[in-house]
């Protein structure tokens, strides 16, 4: 840290109030009884419409390919319960979240089908019981913005407040190393679609290693572009700390026209994401990343709403020409469930800025994953409308919601990043060492 730095981070673990944990003794004992070891309610809801828990899905379905990438949909032959429109929203708006009610008034034709729900998100066992174990030593600092106390578990399976319930989604559990071959596409109103672009991606999450030589970091994302063919060799390296205020998220771009890497401080927070022709900033990503210094996160509470969930034949079967129309993604290739979500509803602070005013997250209870998420403009009008592709990856077991898509309410268009697809995949397997996250081995991999 610079001197200032430290200056600064002594101001301010003066007046930011103390770190504490999470839950005492008594609190965590639910946690395995009445609660999943992540803190989702173990029953079903009153009407049954929510079945109880009962360790999510674990045995891959028929068709299944070990090492392909792509997951095949374990609940094709179901058919939907019901379909939401226009003409029926009202009588479901108690189910809805205002971005779903915002779209299915603006766009005629757009419909959310809703089939039975499954609670398939499954985690290894030593996720399980490291999140158990830690669930008493777990704390944030620095007024949110940092994490403490814990690793190698889900740190607030009982959140207390707004960021807590962000950091189960900033260090969900995906699997220990991810990569994936995705593409970006972006649909303007007009109903013109453009190949933003595609690319290979590492996700690395050394937060998730019994030890680690880098324990100040908790995730790793490495972008090589391979189309279209002006950004073929375009890279850009990500590092995410757990302290955020003992050192920034780090990142390094390497642009083959300049032959060189430089240092990006710029990817994050509200900067266009040209990965999505800017119909995205950097922090839409998953729908929320990076730093959480701001916003005010608020913890309203947990309710049941219609989501994105088990969308294995949007995110792993479809072609473009088949999901892509124009304004919205073919309905009848996403699937929608009925779960129960925690809210969080994130407000701009006094003196920063972001195009964003105002941030509602709906976040999955059983995997910690942020499903749908409604953007407000500085007039307070929704703006954009953040829908995840929900569909964990039975044969890790894992949570996935990599892939995501924002719809612009001002516009009329909607951007997609992340997205396998049918030409795309996402795997697992071995992570780079600390060398292949250097700004020199961005380089040598983006020459072209």
């Amino acid at each position: 840290m610079t001197v200032r730095e430290r200056a600064c981070a002594a101001l301010l673990a003066a007046v930011l109030p103390a770190a504490v944990p999470a839950l005492s003794p008594e609190e965590a004992r639910q946690l395995g009884s009445t609660l999943t070891a992540l803190g989702a309610e173990r029953v079903g809801n009153a009407d049954g419409t929510i079945p109880a828990y009962t360790g999510g899905l674990t045995t891959p379905p028929p068709g299944f390919v070990a090492g392909s990438g792509s997951r095949p949909d374990p609940f094709a032959a179901e058919r939907p319960l019901l379909s939401i429109d226009a003409a029926s929203a009202a009588r479901h708006a108690d189910r809805l979240s205002e971005g779903a009610k915002a779209l299915l008034a603006r766009y005629p034709g757009f419909r959310m089908d809703v089939y039975p729900t499954h609670r398939t998100a499954a985690f290894p066992a030593f996720v399980t019981e490291q999140t158990v174990r830690a669930a008493t030593s777990a704390r944030t600092t620095h007024g949110g913005v940092s994490l403490a106390g814990v690793h190698a578990a889900y740190p607030f399976p009982i959140p207390k407040t707004g960021n807590e319930a962000m950091w189960n989604h900033l260090v969900r559990f995906n699997g220990r190393c991810l990569h994936k071959r995705i593409s970006a596409y972006r649909m303007e109103a007009s109903g013109r679609l453009t190949h933003a672009s595609t690319a290979r991606v590492i996700e690395d999450y050394p937060y998730w290693t019994e030890r680690t030589a880098s324990p100040n970091v908790y995730f790793r994302f490495r972008i090589q572009y391979e189309a279209p063919a002006r950004r073929a060799g375009e890279g850009f390296i990500l590092v995410d700390p757990i302290d955020y205020l003992e050192r920034g998220r780090r990142s390094w771009q390497y642009l083959p026209g300049q032959r060189r890497v430089r240092l990006a401080p710029d990817l994050a927070y509200d900067t266009p994401n040209a990965a999505t022709s800017g119909a995205q900033t950097f922090d839409d990503a998953l729908l929320f990343n990076g730093a959480m210094d701001r916003f005010d996160f608020t913890l309203v509470g947990k309710k049941e709403i219609y989501v994105p969930y088990n969308v294995y034949r949007a995110a792993y079967q479809a072609r473009p020409e088949e999901l892509f129309r124009k304004h919205f993604v073919n309905p009848d290739l996403f699937r929608w469930e009925l779960h129960r979500v925690w809210v969080v509803d994130a407000r701009l602070k006094p003196g920063k800025r972001h195009v964003y005013a105002r941030r509602v997250f709906y976040l999955d209870e059983d995997s910690w994953a942020i499903l749908t998420s409604d953007q407000y403009d500085a007039r307070g009008q929704l703006w954009r409308v953040g829908i995840a592709f929900m569909a964990p990856s039975y044969d890790v077991p894992a949570m996935w919601a990599d892939a995501f898509l924002h719809y612009d309410l001002a516009t009329g268009g909607y951007g997609i990043n992340s997205w396998p697809g049918k030409d795309g995949w996402i795997r697992t397997g071995a992570c780079p060492g600390d060398a292949e996250w250097s700004p020199d081995a961005l380089a040598g991999s983006g020459l072209r």
